[in-house]
């Protein structure tokens, strides 16, 4: 049994299923992602975990006790809210302490813990003030301080980074990854941001309407995505999607054979029932070439180290993501190449990957 183990766990309110009968399990020391897009059940898991809801069917296990209807002051866990959820009139060291207190554990124990825990958060120099006189940055610390306070055998994070700006969203990010880092604390981190899935996670559930519809390393979720929906959610920009239909162990696309290898090959020959295919290609697998297929330059977004180029295209609009700055303008022809290796391809009527 891992450090955390949910067992076909569904919730409903009146006919309306929100899970769907989750079965997730994690290791001692993990760090799992749930991420999904709003409403697909993520943040109500979160609360059944945390004890703030209960499931309609299923059991959660921490370890190899059963708390799927203990306390939430029973659990061992501690939660890291969205909105920071400090206490206005307390200061940073009260605050961080103050979970402990309630605990009755000894002053001299909760001072050492609030010295240790701001040490390692760097906020040694807030502990006399109020939430008000922080930033957004300093609050999300301090309600992460009081987290880690507590020493849980679990840590919840729920979108903790949705309210700050971009730069220090990046900057908590890797506060976060330093942080789990040094405790090895088995937490669960929920959020709708891709890039803070793939950067995170030691292990990623892809969710969407209640269902967890891929659970695996980061890697095996962006190379072999099990459904079109993963493809196109992790990863940015997304997966380029061309319909097309087979012919014998062919895809064709408004006439164009695309290129496939020969798992592709083999794979639609196994699916004798498939007509339909969604062609799948990363825009880094892109690139420009002197033959293949042609392309007229539609949009040029240069980010500094790589440009996004959009591209009119027999087939359809494709997104190409190329390294550096291109001498190509808006309006040029030019042709593309993609190793068949890069391509996925997907089910077109029940959007399944084809390829084991």
């Amino acid at each position: 049994m891992g450090a955390l183990s949910i067992r076909n766990v569904r919730k409903s309110y009146g006919d309306v299923n929100i899970l769907k009968g989750i079965d997730l399990e994690i290791d001692k020391g993990e760090f799992l992602i749930l991420v999904g897009p709003s409403g697909c059940g993520k943040s109500t898991l979160l609360s059944m975990i945390a004890g703030l809801d209960s499931p309609t069917s299923g059991h959660i296990f921490l370890g190899e006790r059963d708390i799927t209807h203990a306390l939430p002051k029973d659990r061992d866990i501690a939660m890291v809210f969205q909105s920071y959820a400090l206490y206005p009139n307390m200061s940073v060291a009260e605050n961080i302490a103050f979970a402990l207190e309630m605990r009755k554990v000894p002053k001299a124990e909760r001072e050492a813990a609030v010295a240790r825990v701001a040490k390692m958060l760097q906020i040694e120099h807030l502990l006399s003030r109020k939430p008000g006189a922080l930033s957004g940055g300093q609050r999300q610390r301090v309600a992460m301080g009081r987290a880690l306070a507590r020493d849980p055998s679990l840590f919840l994070f729920d979108e903790p980074l949705s309210n700050l700006d971009a730069k220090l969203r990046v900057e908590m990010r890797a506060e976060i990854k330093l942080l789990h880092q040094r405790t090895k604390t088995t937490t669960v981190y929920v959020t709708h941001d891709q890039v803070e899935a793939m950067t995170l996670g030691d292990r990623i559930a892809v969710m969407k309407d209640g269902v967890v519809l891929q659970f695996g390393t980061p890697d095996d979720i962006y190379d072999r995505p099990a459904t079109r929906f993963v493809a196109e959610f992790i990863g940015s920009p997304a997966m380029n999607m061309v319909e097309a239909h087979r012919d014998a162990h062919s895809v064709v696309a408004h006439g164009v054979t695309l290129p496939l290898d020969a798992s592709h090959g083999a794979a639609l020959a196994a699916r004798a029932g498939t007509r339909t295919v969604t062609y799948g290609l990363r825009p880094e697998a892109i690139s420009f070439a002197d033959s293949g297929m042609g392309a007229e330059i539609t949009m040029l977004e240069p980010t500094g180290p790589e440009t996004y180029a959009t591209l009119d295209t027999a087939v359809g609009p494709l997104v190409a993501r190329v390294p550096g700055k291109v001498t190509q303008r808006v309006g040029d022809r030019l042709h593309l190449a993609w190793s068949p290796t890069q391509v996925h391809l997907f089910d077109g009527e029940n959007q399944q990957r084809l390829v084991a």
